[in-house]
């Protein structure tokens, strides 16, 4: 009798254990699940939700390395985080080179912040728009003329807090002004955040040069340059389609040196960009766009690889 009942236990046992052990085997196999449909065992098995994927940042410009094989006496480039305010760039981001028609930007904000309330006269809003769009030097001239010309320069050192800006000693010729890219940024994101042109003027400054037309071949006079190049070809559309990048570009060989003098600015809501350098003439003004773009290219995080427009290679093979 006594064998009889350790023999029905032992029954019981397996067959107990075969219940327990079967949906755990088989909720290994599918993955959890049958846990949960075995809510009466036990006192019931919750399932818990997987979690919810997080999406990626989206793309934008973020300190990082760069490496340029550069062909010239002068290359160098900052990165301004409009979010914060800080800049990073090249160990040489202090030192200067002449702004040419970057500082069109500033000479256009600083006429409509004054101007104010007052009607932009139809002559006048030709000469804005000109001087951005076409980088034109005579409308460019002829507002910096009417701001007074050295206080119009006064004004961008004082107001944009710059440090390392030196204006023309003779005649305060805006395009000899002497600016840094550390400088540049800061004047960008001072064009940016409403200072140089205030409250009225601020969107139609920054739409304006989103409106900068022409090419590196589009050279035509001194009224019509084309200036759309640079730091907008080294975005990927994963960023311009984030809102509008708005660029100012100055160029000019000058025989004094015999050197292209190229800067490079770009203002976002997030970032402003700039790259400035000095090369042998020979080079043209196209190995000066293809460096903006590269180093705008570079800076793209996180990097999209194949997906840029740009091809990455080394500015020496340009």
């Amino acid at each position: 009798m006594r064998h009889r009942v350790i023999l029905v236990l032992a029954i019981v046992a397996v067959l107990l254990g075969g219940v327990m052990l079967v949906p755990a085997a088989y909720a290994r196999l599918s993955g959890g699940h049958a846990l949960a449909s075995l809510g009466g065992i036990g006192g019931g098995v919750e399932q818990v939700p997987a979690p919810t994927p997080t999406a990626p940042p989206p793309p934008t410009l973020a300190d990082g390395p760069v490496s340029v094989n550069f062909k010239g006496e002068f290359f160098s480039w900052a990165l301004m985080d409009r979010k914060t305010g800080k800049i990073n760039g090249s160990a040489n981001m202090t030192r200067t080179n002449s702004t040419e028609s970057m500082i069109k930007a500033w000479i256009v904000s600083d006429y409509l912040r004054q101007l104010g309330d007052k009607p932009l006269s139809a002559a006048r809003k030709q000469q804005v728009v000109t001087a951005i769009r076409d980088s034109n030097d005579k409308s460019a001239e002829a507002l910096y003329n009417a701001g007074g010309r050295k206080p119009v320069l006064d004004r961008l050192i004082k107001m944009c807090k710059l440090t390392d800006t030196k204006i023309e000693p003779t005649n305060a010729k805006w395009a000899y002004t002497q600016m840094s890219p550390r400088d540049a940024v800061r004047m960008g994101d001072c064009i940016g955040d409403g200072t140089a042109a205030g409250q009225k003027w601020t969107d139609f400054v920054l739409s304006e040069m989103t409106k900068v037309r022409g090419g590196v071949k589009d050279q035509k006079s001194e009224t019509v340059q084309g200036g759309r190049w640079g730091i907008i070809d080294g975005l990927p559309d994963s960023i311009k389609e984030q809102g509008p990048v708005s660029i100012k570009n100055g160029f000019t060989m000058l025989w004094a040196d015999v050197q292209w003098h190229v800067n490079c600015l770009a203002v976002t809501d997030d970032w402003t960009l700039a790259v400035m350098m000095r090369y042998p003439q020979k080079n043209g003004l196209e190995y000066g766009a293809k460096v903006c773009a590269s180093v705008a290219t570079q800076l793209v995080t996180p990097q999209p690889g194949a997906a840029l427009k740009v091809p990455q290679q080394p500015v020496g093979k340009l």
